[in-house]
């Protein structure tokens, strides 16, 4: 493995500082590799336990011709399996039309090759539930795939599950050619300023007006959350405090908005799996793992219509308060071609992040390629991140970026540091290459709280422009190189114990 010994040797003297032992798992172990020289502790991972016995969705009246609704077949299969104790739930090879599916302990959700569960385009079938958003918890639709408080969870096998998205996303003109933009046009609703189209008029309604929106959550009357019902598009996969989940081989794509959410779980495995969205799918995240502890993410593909790989653990006082990291995460061998970061940190990480590790990767014309963002308000820290053999290619915007400035047009001056103050620091990459971006890397700390200790060695970005540098403290360039062909190479302000080799 290319990225073996300076990993380790890197990790170890890491380790050797910090007082931290490697994480040991057992030779025979099927994700050993991913654990290989990581500096942090970590158990290994352990597949659910899901009972042999096996049923088809066709035993319990379920019809594959596109069309027929399977609503009622999914969830008296679901049902069956429960009172069994669990066991596998078989799709067959076909189309198979549904409203939402919600999962019991002790089940695994197989799709057979050439299986394609297409969910329903009636936002009615949706209801509003109690749920996680952006951060916070709050009202939003019935998510198309969901589990909560679950055990030994798992979607597997070569089939495909389509969120049918196209039915609740907003999209912009800008990014349609004309012809798509004059299709598009003929159904739904096109916005005050003609720019955006809608897929109804009351999402359009509530969208440009707010304060329908803001009724429904200060009058927390049922009449109001129904009036915004459709502008409250859901995640396509929501798995809230489940233990032991398994995603694998199968294609998750065209969700409402995020794809794959899990939050507050624990034991989770991504293996092989391929998230699409259309690249203009506004909040079209590939994964975000939010309060998760102890993740691997392994071979899979990304092409989405926002950050591809994030990492998240609630926002502002609400995350605070939850005070739950994502915490050991091992993302290995990943492809991300769209997306408007690679690998990603926040903004939401108001409950923090530590021990994550992202190796032997590509980012294939994303937006951003490694993207850490935050704002004042969220507090929270960001910790031992280790990043290692990520290849960039095309990146439009920053191959490398730390914003606290996210989303704020805020003044760069002092403000006293409080719980509301974000941390990034001790965050280490090495073996990086991109051969392409708009900028090189772009650091923008706080004045009260500069990133601190960011370690970036044996890498070499060529970029149209260099890196720029403020308000960071602690700054080792070990064998960088960069490649630029407009203005300096480096360009730094406020920033302390910096050292290049």
């Amino acid at each position: 493995m290319r990225h073996s010994s300076l990993l380790t040797a890197f990790a170890l003297a890491a380790m050797q500082a910090t007082g931290i032992s490697a994480a040991t798992v057992p030779a025979d172990y099927e994700f050993a590799s991913m654990y290989e020289a990581i500096p942090f502790e970590m158990e290994a991972v352990q597949r659910p336990v899901i009972p042999e016995y096996e049923v088809s969705i066709t035993d319990f009246g379920g019809i594959n011709d596109g069309h027929t609704k399977n609503t009622v077949a999914f969830a008296a299969a679901m049902k069956h399996l429960s009172e069994k104790g669990g066991g596998k739930l078989v799709v067959p090879a076909g189309i198979w039309y549904t409203g939402p599916i919600v999962f019991e302990s002790n089940i695994n959700l197989h799709l057979m090759s050439g299986a394609l569960i297409l969910f329903s385009s009636d936002r009615d079938d949706y209801p509003l539930i109690d749920s996680y958003f952006e951060g916070n918890s709050t009202k939003r639709c019935q998510s198309p795939l969901s589990a909560n408080g679950k055990e030994n969870v798992a979607i597997t096998g070569l089939g495909t599950i389509n969120g049918n998205g196209s039915h609740w996303r907003p999209v912009k003109k800008s990014k349609m050619t004309d012809a798509q933009w004059k299709t598009r046009c003929t159904t739904g609703a096109v916005g005050a300023k003609g720019d955006i189209w809608y897929p109804s008029e009351r999402i359009r309604e509530v969208s440009e007006d707010k304060s329908f929106l803001n009724k429904a959550y200060s009058d927390n009357n049922d009449a109001d959350w129904e009036y915004v019902h459709d502008f409250l598009r859901p995640v396509m996969l929501s798995f809230s405090n489940c233990k032991n989940v398994l995603l694998e081989d199968v294609t998750f794509e065209n969700s409402p908005a995020w794809n794959l959410h899990p939050i507050l779980c624990e034991n989770v495995i991504i293996n092989r799996v391929t998230v699409r969205n259309p690249w203009f799918a506004q909040n079209g995240d590939g994964l975000d793992a939010e309060s998760c502890k102890n993740v691997l993410i392994n071979r899979c593909s990304f092409d989405v219509g926002d950050d591809a790989i994030c990492i998240k653990s609630g926002k502002d006082k609400e995350g605070r308060d939850r005070g739950i990291p994502c915490e050991n995460v091992l993302i290995s061998d990943c492809t991300v071609y769209h997306g408007h970061g690679g690998f990603v940190i926040g903004s939401e990480m108001s409950g923090g992040a530590r021990n994550i590790s992202i190796r032997n990767s590509t980012f294939i014309g994303t937006d951003c390629g490694l993207r850490f963002k935050s704002t004042r308000g969220r507090g929270g820290v960001v910790e031992s991140v280790w990043i290692d053999g990520i290849n960039m290619v095309d990146i439009a915007g920053d191959a490398l970026i730390f914003d606290l400035y996210y989303a704020t047009k805020a003044p760069v001056q002092m403000m006293p540091v409080t719980e509301e103050t974000p941390a990034f620091r001790d965050i280490y990459i090495t073996n990086t290459v991109c051969r392409g971006a708009q900028r090189a890397m772009f650091f923008n700390g706080l004045p009260e709280m500069p990133v601190n200790n960011i370690s970036v060695k044996n890498s070499l970005f060529s970029a149209d422009n260099g890196a720029t540098v403020n308000f960071v403290d602690g700054l080792t360039f070990d064998n960088v190189t960069i490649n630029h062909t407009k203005g300096e190479r480096l360009t730094t302000h406020e920033v302390k114990n910096f050292t290049e080799k």
